[in-house]
């Protein structure tokens, strides 16, 4: 079965082909990142009108790459949830025609079961059930995923999404848009321990987290050095801050897996590419006897091929839509 897939709910246009869940045959992408570097974020109203003007020429591409014609299309999958409503309305609106064109039917896919699923296509023989540590921009989830369409949310995040913390201790610092990657370089570069920071703690749901603490910490204490000229270790605080990331994660992914009996963890989502929150990773579960599996790097970001290979659980699932398919900001993942 091979599906065309669109991803547009942030900054980056993709579209793929993918077959049957699992084989990847193109995979391209139109990234926004340059464009939205000028203003230290994303430009909600940018990104929308970016995604209208080459969501049409990259589905010709896709399919192109993929040496497929439009009746090779057994299926149109498509991004719904969640996400910048404007840039998801676009894919949304977008598949729809595609598939009221094509006569094919419509499968909705939500965003993060997506980032989860992207891990199928790096290992042909990862399945069902184990843990996920969804880690983005936008969202910071635990989740227990027991079967392709069977996800239950364990832990997630109170307030700030890892990514988005990464994006703002990044800007403060005077690193560029996106933050990730310039972090994580800026991070290498020190062993860390200068700066005390806060680990959050929420009583009575300890899978629960919060980042919205250890933002307002790094840039505190970053304004602070600047208004009183004390000199200020960039990679040293980059590393702690990182390292404080980390520590809110690995630990409450590894209680998770003790509360469930689960042996097996995905990582899944932008901030799974980051270095030491893969290395604490792998740490944590050789000492726990869990079998862990780090999407490659070009499997971390937004990319249409996630959403292809969970168009096609969630197809099997007989989970279609028609065409009064809406597209959601919000949406929860186990919904």
């Amino acid at each position: 079965m091979k599906i065309l897939a669109f991803e547009s709910s942030c900054d980056e246009t993709a579209v793929a082909v993918v077959e049957d869940g699992r084989t990847v045959l193109s995979d391209v992408i139109a990234s926004q990142a340059d464009m939205h570097a000028v203003y230290g974020g994303v430009v909600p109203e940018i990104a929308s009108r970016k995604h209208v003007e080459v969501i049409a020429a990259l589905a010709e591409q896709a399919l192109r790459e993929a040496g497929c014609c439009r009746e090779d299309i057994d299926a149109v999958a498509v991004t719904y949830a969640p996400g910048l409503i404007g840039a998801v309305l676009v894919g949304v609106n977008f598949a729809k025609s595609v598939a009221f064109s094509m006569g094919v039917p419509l499968i909705p896919v939500h965003h993060i079961r997506g980032h989860i699923a992207a891990n199928y296509l790096a290992f042909p023989e990862l399945e069902p059930p184990f843990l996920a540590l969804a880690i983005s921009g936008g969202n910071t989830l635990i989740v227990d995923v027991r079967g392709y369409t069977d996800m239950q949310i364990l832990g997630a995040t109170r307030d700030d999404a890892a990514g988005e913390c990464f994006d703002k201790a990044a800007r403060v610092l005077g690193l560029p848009y996106p933050g990730g990657r310039p972090m994580d370089e800026l991070a290498q570069q020190s062993e860390g321990g200068a700066y005390k920071l806060p680990r959050s703690h929420v009583a009575g749901a300890e899978l629960d987290m919060s980042f919205s603490g250890l933002k307002t910490a790094v840039v505190n204490l970053v304004h602070h050095a600047q208004q009183v000229g004390e000199p200020l270790d960039r990679a040293a605080l980059a590393r702690d801050f990182t390292q404080a990331v980390s520590d809110e994660l690995v630990p409450r992914v590894m209680e998770a897996a003790h509360r469930t009996g689960r042996t097996i963890i995905v990582a899944a989502g932008g901030v799974a590419a980051n270095t030491i929150i893969r290395a604490d990773l792998e740490q944590a579960c050789r000492q726990q006897g869990c079998t862990l599996y780090l999407p490659p790097l070009r499997l971390c970001g937004d990319n249409g091929a996630m959403i292809g290979a969970q168009g096609y659980y969630e197809y099997l699932a007989g989970h279609t839509a028609g065409m009064d398919l809406n597209a959601y900001a919000t949406m929860d993942l186990d919904a």
